[in-house]
Formats: C-alpha cells, structure tokens, sequence
C-alpha cells in the first residue's frame, strides 16, 4: 500500500511539472509613424539667485513650498576649488522654481525645464540707486560645467538656456544685471548678440536715441517673451526691462533705445523665431 501511494504521489507530481502555462502575449510597437505635435520633456535651464546665503537658501529650497535641481554655494570651501554644488531634485522630476512663467511658446516651465539657484544677494532698485552682487568667478566656473552638462544630455539650444526674469518680467528680475550672460554664450552656453552684426544693423545711429515701444514690443514676442495685447505701457517697460538685464546691462531702464533694437534685431536674425 505504501508503495503504491509513492507511486501516485510520483505520477501525479511528473504530471503537474508538465503543465504548461499560457506564454504572455508579447507586445509589438510601431514606431513608423511619428507625431509633428511634440517636444522634448525638458528644453530649458532656468537661472536664479536666492537672495539669501548658502543656508538659509538650503532650507527654502528643500521646503514644502519651492525647489530647485541644482543649487550652486556662492564660494568654495577652504579646501577646494570650486564651490559646493548641491542636488536637491533629480532631474527626470520637477522642481517648483519657476511658477507661473512663459518662454517661446512654452508655458508652465516646472515642467520643462532644468531650475538652477545661485547663492548671491541679487538686485535691487530705487529712485536713487541700483546695486547688484557680482558673481564670483569660481561660482561662474562651477556653473558653466553644470549647465555645459544639462544642456549636452537634453541637446538644449543656446536660446533656452534663460533667467528667471526672461520667463517671469512682470514677477522676477533674477539673475539680475551682473550675471554674465555674455561669457556663457561665449561658450555656447546661452544666446547672444553678435557685436558685428549690432554695429552693422546701427548702420551710424547714436544709440541712445530713444526707440517707442510700438516698435520693439512685436520683435520682443517674436524672440521668446510672452506679452499679452493688454499690458499696459508699464508692463510693456518690465519686459523691455528684462531683456536689457539679459542683453543690454548698460542701460537696464526698461527704455528702449538703438542699441536695444539692434540687438533685439540680432538675436533674431542668429535664432529661430519663438514658436506661436
């Protein structure tokens, strides 16, 4: 009897090791046909400045209420010789940093974009006086292998590579004046001006000389920046205001003059038109 039980328990175990069970479907995808309507997930770096110091800024940064990816000590510790870089949201996720914001036919960057911090004191502005913290020369350094990084992995275009005040001129003025736009582009890091191109466009026109605002509002929109038809002329001067932060930081009155037409002019005979 014991004998026979084995013997079941032997057939009735080879009989269920031999059961097989259905193969999951594999599943096939096309890829010949591909939408024109798309973009890639992230095509910008923003850039700001905290207003605060490397602590402070730490702890509003890695709070509920705003964030950042990447944010960049103002100086190097005593042993090294770039300053601190710090992570503070992987890339493949959104940071709160830019807020309600529009850049070439983009809206709601937190989505598309990379949000860069500087530790720096910033900008500010009177009746009086205008004062802004230069960048310190290490912190640009540190800077520019991060951004050269970002914009290699996602191939963002040097027109996209922004600040803050670019997406935002009616809310922001960072990174302010003294950021030194003009040495990223030199290395491929952000648009700019080509310097034969501004003087040949002046052809001899003093540039001071007043230029209205029906004029470079429309080219400023063809650019990149977003202006509503119902901004008022004091609205219209923030946005004229942050393009000259950006590309004219000799006068950065929200004025326009020659010089700013020329190198409004110049940028977008060197870049691709905004997207509607």
């Amino acid at each position: 009897m014991k004998k026979e039980c084995l013997l079941f328990m032997a057939l009735v175990s080879g009989c269920s090791s031999q059961v097989q069970r259905p193969a999951t479907p594999q599943l096939a995808l096309n890829t010949q046909h591909v939408a024109l309507g798309h973009q890639p997930r992230i095509n910008s770096i923003v850039i700001h400045y905290t207003v605060a110091d490397e602590r402070r800024s730490l702890e509003l940064l890695t709070g509920q209420k705003v964030s950042s990816h990447y944010l960049i000590a103002q100086y190097p510790a005593w042993h090294r010789t770039l300053p601190e870089v710090y992570q503070l949201v992987p890339e493949d996720q959104a940071a709160w940093h830019a807020g309600i914001s529009a850049w070439r036919g983009t809206y709601n960057l937190n989505k598309t974009s990379i949000g860069i911090e500087l530790v720096n004191r910033g900008y500010t502005s009177s009746a009086t006086q205008e004062t802004c913290q230069v960048y310190p020369p290490s912190q640009i350094q540190a800077l520019i292998q991060l951004v050269s990084g970002i914009a290699r992995r996602y191939s963002i275009e040097p027109e996209n590579i922004i600040g803050h005040s670019d997406i935002a001129p009616l809310r922001k003025q960072d990174p302010g004046p003294c950021f030194p736009w003009q040495q990223l582009a030199s290395r491929g890091l952000g648009a700019w001006p080509n310097p034969a191109l501004v003087k040949t466009l002046l052809a001899g026109r003093a540039t001071a000389t007043p230029v209205s605002n029906e004029v470079v509002i429309p080219l400023l929109r063809r650019y990149g920046y977003v202006i509503d038809e119902w901004d008022n002329p004091e609205q219209q001067q923030q946005v004229i205001k942050a393009f000259q932060m950006h590309f004219q930081p000799e006068n950065i009155s929200g004025k326009a003059d020659q010089l700013t037409l020329a190198r409004l002019q110049a940028l977008l005979l060197q870049y691709p038109e905004a997207k509607e």
